[in-house]
């Protein structure tokens, strides 16, 4: 067998999946906000957070949204985290204590690890975790393996594919 590129081993999430994940995530945080159970805020890590920050926001009742805009992938390939616009600093506070900071997922935490270093007791919360990354979050849903390229739905067109397994 030839070896695979790492996007080819897919794990292929549905805006029904990543809608139901989304609100598992919500559940889970539920009442576990510093402030009598509640949350203050969620702040979503674009782009891929946008999608579950407002299905989590939705669920918790939360009003006050935002976003922290970093970049750390050129295409497939991850690249050294940068801000490019932070989220309003009066929503923050100093140190984002009652923020839920969410993201579709932690790959190798780099990205977390950039935002916790400035928002240090704000709650890291992404959808999907992989290994190398999942020591950056407070709270996620499900696990994949390192090697596994996640295609969101925003990312994908209906097509053909071909099988995992059985090409020459």
């Amino acid at each position: 067998m030839k070896d695979r590129l790492p996007h080819e081993k897919g794990f292929h999430v549905s805006w029904d999946q990543i809608h139901r994940d989304s609100r598992a995530l919500a559940w889970r945080l539920d009442g576990h906000g510093p402030d009598d159970g509640a949350w203050r805020a969620v702040v979503a890590i674009t782009r891929g957070g946008m999608a579950p920050a407002m299905i989590v926001s939705r669920e918790l009742d939360i009003r006050v949204v935002d976003t922290i805009s970093v970049k750390s992938y050129n295409h497939q390939a991850q690249t050294e985290p940068r801000v490019i616009k932070p989220p309003q600093a009066a929503i923050m506070g100093k140190d984002g204590e009652g923020v839920l900071i969410v993201d579709d997922l932690v790959d190798t935490g780099r990205t977390l690890e950039l935002v916790r270093r400035l928002y240090p007791k704000a709650h890291f919360a992404t959808v999907y975790a992989k290994p190398a990354g999942r020591a950056m979050v407070d709270s996620y849903i499900t696990e994949v393996s390192q090697d596994t390229w996640i295609f969101f739905p925003w990312d994908m067109a209906l097509q053909y594919v071909e099988p995992y397994r059985g090409r020459e």
